[in-house]
């Protein structure tokens, strides 16, 4: 069973930077797209980035270009999520997920495992 654990989440300020780390249980972690999702309180769970098997391509929200960015290291099982220039708007619960497909698709459906979240907070 592949699991999916997120770290890294936090309390910061508006401005501020943030990583957030998920790790993969399996080896097969390079045979996966990799996505981030996020949901904040009262609203559904959307789309943040993603990323392919080999991290040749990235895909990302409207709402995050030119802010955040995801990487992978297929050696650590392992995909980032670095957060620049935050807003209160960034606070979610943040979910990295695996996905079987190609592209950086944005679809959650289209993901076959979650994480469990961890808690990002922006203050104002």
């Amino acid at each position: 069973q592949v699991q999916l654990v997120e770290s890294g989440g936090g309390l910061v300020q508006a401005g501020d930077s943030l990583r957030v780390s998920c790790v993969m249980s399996e080896r097969t972690f390079s045979s996966y797209t990799m996505g981030w999702f996020r949901q904040a309180p009262g609203k559904e769970r959307e789309f943040v980035a993603a990323i392919t098997r080999n991290g040749g391509t990235t895909g990302f929200a409207d709402s995050v270009k030119g802010r955040f960015s995801i990487s992978r290291d297929n050696a650590k099982n392992t995909v980032y999520l670095q957060m620049n220039s935050l807003k209160p708007e960034d606070t979610a619960v943040y979910y990295c997920a695996a996905s079987t497909y190609y592209t950086p698709t944005q679809y959650s459906r289209n993901y076959n495992y979650w994480g469990q979240g961890t808690q990002v907070t922006v203050s104002s």
